[in-house]
């Protein structure tokens, strides 16, 4: 077996060689960064200053833009700072804090997710037991368990995958520091501890998806049975924008993690990645505003208070 080393830090995927590409890639993550920020913020904004959005979907919503702008937050400023400074490494502590905090968030959405889920399912199926099935105390017992169940994931892989030793060095084949590409620095033998927590992993990541895709078949067989073409449109505009997320986040992060190792490579990985964990966040308050016309009112009467305001004083 090689030598086991300490190691005090990670070195980074570096995007570029030339000073040119790195600052290229510096102002576009910026771009996207700002753009992700801004959008989520408007929702943030619009569902806590509009009343009539104060309804369990949009608090759903709502704890979807902070858990976006959190996600997006603990990858891109640090690819931004190396970029912007032409360094790759990070320190052992920042890499666990970013492991954990990035599986927290992302795992926390995809609870959320399912929860939302469970919102249209109740809404367009059982539209007369929603009051008493989706209230204000059965939402936030939902939005607490996703955070806690979030929290609780990612504390169980930070800490298997840091006390894990590691014999193949600290050059890590990614932008920010990800479970696989840590696991791919372990020792062989030590590696297999990992096996029981990602079991467990995939089997409730799996059982999610089968709730959510269920809830979608019964959402899609009660709205085609509609009569009214109007009550369809709008049963709709609420379940595609949440489908669409779903179908996005699921899709991304299931190939990232369970890809094989025969068709692995740093090109492949860094895509993978970028899609899953920088795409979802920056294009959400895309998806949900062009299909939800409340949304796009509540932001379009935001703006014209601002600018009212600024214009006043």
């Amino acid at each position: 077996m090689p030598n086991i080393s300490s190691v005090s830090e990670f070195l980074l995927l570096a995007f570029a060689d030339t000073r040119e590409l790195q600052l290229l890639h510096f102002a576009l993550f910026l771009g996207i960064y700002l753009a992700a920020l801004l959008g989520n913020g408007l929702i943030l904004s619009a569902v806590a200053c509009h009343h009539r959005l104060h309804t369990p979907m949009y608090f759903f919503l709502l704890n979807l833009a902070l858990l976006d702008m959190g996600c997006i937050s603990t990858t891109l400023p640090k690819a931004m700072a190396n970029a912007l400074w032409d360094t790759r490494d990070i320190s052992y502590q920042g890499c666990a804090a970013q492991v954990f905090f990035f599986l927290f968030f992302i795992s926390a959405e995809y609870f959320l997710l399912t929860a939302m889920a469970y919102d249209r399912y109740i809404a367009i199926c059982k539209p007369l037991h929603y009051g008493s099935l989706v209230g204000s105390r059965a939402c936030a017992q939902m939005a607490a368990a996703a955070w806690g169940s979030g929290f609780l994931y990612s504390i169980l892989h930070t800490a298997t995958t840091f006390s894990l030793p590691l014999c193949h060095g600290n050059a890590v084949d990614q932008f920010f520091c990800e479970v696989p590409q840590i696991l791919k620095l372990s020792c062989s033998d030590a590696y297999l501890r990992e096996v029981g927590p990602l079991v467990f992993s995939i089997s409730l990541v799996f059982v999610c998806f089968v709730f959510i895709v269920f809830s979608y078949v019964q959402i899609f067989r009660a709205v085609l049975r509609m009569p009214s073409e109007q009550g369809r449109h709008k049963a709709f505009s609420t379940c595609l924008p949440h489908l669409a997320v779903v179908s996005l986040f699921v899709s991304t992060g299931m190939f990232a993690y369970l890809k094989p190792a025969s068709i692995s490579s740093p090109s492949l990985d860094l895509v993978v990645s970028l899609l899953y964990s920088v795409v979802p966040p920056a294009v959400n308050p895309l998806i949900y505003s062009m299909r939800n016309q409340e949304l796009k009112v509540a932001v379009r009467k935001l703006f014209l208070y601002v600018l009212l305001k600024h214009q006043c004083c």
